[in-house]
């Protein structure tokens, strides 16, 4: 059995995602999520599915092992980072080689780097008139949203689309590709 965790910061919706989808399944499944921020409703979602969740500090994950000696005891196939907001660290990178992915809400190499996540990247797309957009499942390395790409989808973006709008089409598309991605991972 395959052992995934995963780090978020925020309300847990692709958390929630992939512990149902592996919930009962064979191969893999959740073992645990991790958060950044102690209010974040992924907690809540992990919790309610039964699943470990814990809320670290920036000191536990910068400046000491702590969080690293939690993964290490944990022993995951793969870590997902689905929401995480914070720059991984490069310790847990070199402890933990190719077993890190992100998926972000836009096709890289456009729309990525330091403070491209979320609605940001929504306004961004809306602003510069884009035609598409979509999303970037990627390893992660030791910059932000430059390791391999693994897997995009995309979807259109019309003259009308607001940012919340696009961000309707890219939760839809994270909704449906995510877990399936994770899954053919983990199945290699």
């Amino acid at each position: 059995m395959k052992r995934i965790v995963i780090f978020a910061s925020g309300s847990g919706t692709n958390a929630e995602n992939l512990i149902k989808f592996f919930h009962n399944r064979e191969n893999a499944s959740v073992i645990q999520v991790l958060t950044n921020n102690p209010h974040a409703k992924v907690l809540d979602r992990a919790k309610k599915l039964k699943v470990s969740a814990l809320s670290f500090n920036k000191t536990a994950i910068s400046e000491t092992e702590d969080v690293l000696n939690l993964l290490k005891s944990a022993k995951p196939d793969l870590i997902v980072l689905a929401g995480y907001l914070w720059k991984f660290p490069d310790n847990i990178l070199e402890a933990f080689p190719n077993k890190v992915i992100n998926v972000h809400p836009a096709l890289l190499p456009n729309y990525g780097g330091k403070g491209m996540y979320g609605m940001h990247v929504h306004h961004a797309i809306v602003e510069n008139k884009e035609k598409e957009t979509g999303i970037t499942i990627h390893y992660v390395n030791e910059h932000y949203d430059e390791g391999a790409i693994i897997f995009q989808a995309k979807c259109n973006v019309t003259e009308t689309d607001t940012a919340d709008d696009v961000a309707a089409k890219i939760h839809q598309l994270e909704m449906e590709h995510f877990p399936k991605v994770v899954n053919d991972i983990l199945s290699k």
